[in-house]
């Protein structure tokens, strides 16, 4: 089961302004071959397959663990998304264009579609799709296929990272590459604990540190890259006996943290009343919010 918290894992910035562009080309981190619902769905398919577990508990607390971050992570660049597509159509009568900048948007479904929202889709807006999921049942096998996916998402999120400036989907970007980089160790950890090959010496891949973006060295300067945050009230507790040591490129001490990340609270979006969002008038959502109050 899934315990929902009702929060981001981070602070994100509102936008000044809306940036459909930059809402298209951060959809690859959402629903590409290396976006986050592969990362999810990878991990999660994993842990709800997996044989032996008592044997080989260890790792199968790491997978399901890291899979129920990966929930939080799917919804931070859903939020990143949503707000860079905040105030995008004009308040004007629907008689008139009010959704004309969608004409010129890299994805004109986030105007017809989804009501200004966040995709299953990657940049091209092709859905993402459930063959993106590996899980050959070969502990070994599958956790060298989560290290690489965990590499590829680094790949895509800092070329997507060069391809905007934009404030709202940098700092998304900067906290993902910390705590992609967190899992990414963690496998390559876990396939030297089962083979006695150092995966980690193949870290970082691109070979460039997280350091060299600003949004991502304030996070490790917090410490975000040495510690796994256990997703659970009571269980998956083994993950210890794997995230143990030293992180293997600043040799500072790995911690395992029970619970989830401080976070931030959920993004307030505007309604777009001239664009059936979310279908009422101003004046009626008073009206539904104060009928709701009295029911109270």
């Amino acid at each position: 089961m899934i315990l929902r918290i009702d929060k981001l894992q981070i602070e994100l910035p509102m936008p000044k302004e809306a940036d459909p562009d930059a809402a298209a080309v951060v959809q690859e981190l959402l629903g590409g071959r290396f976006g986050e619902m592969s990362t999810l769905m990878n991990y999660t398919f994993q842990s709800f397959n997996f044989r032996g577990k008592k044997e080989l508990k260890p790792f199968y607390d790491l997978i399901a663990n890291i899979g129920a971050e990966e929930y939080g992570h799917v919804e931070l660049v859903a939020a990143t998304v949503n707000a860079l597509l905040n105030g995008a159509s004009r308040k004007e009568d629907p008689s008139q264009t009010p959704l004309a900048p969608g004409l010129k948007a890299r994805n004109t479904h986030h105007f017809i579609v989804t009501g200004q929202g966040a995709l299953v889709a990657n940049s091209m807006n092709t859905p993402w799709q459930g063959d993106y999921v590996f899980n050959s049942g070969d502990l070994v096998l599958d956790l060298l296929h989560n290290f690489f996916l965990e590499c590829g998402a680094r790949l895509h999120k800092i070329r997507v990272y060069e391809m905007t400036s934009n404030p709202v989907a940098r700092e998304m970007i900067g906290y993902l590459l910390v705590r992609g980089g967190v899992h990414a160790t963690a496998y390559a950890k876990a396939l030297e604990i089962l083979t006695g090959v150092n995966v980690t010496k193949m870290l970082p891949i691109p070979k460039i540190e997280n350091s060299r973006f600003p949004e991502a060295r304030k996070y490790e300067e917090a410490g975000q890259h040495r510690k796994l945050y256990r997703f659970s009230l009571e269980d998956y507790r083994d993950i210890v006996r794997i995230w143990k040591g030293t992180h293997p490129q600043d040799g500072q001490p790995l911690e395992v943290v029970d619970g989830t990340p401080p976070g931030g609270p959920q993004l307030d979006l505007d309604e777009a009343p001239e664009a059936s969002i979310p279908g009422f008038a101003p004046e009626e959502l008073h009206e539904i919010a104060q009928r709701l109050l009295k029911e109270l």
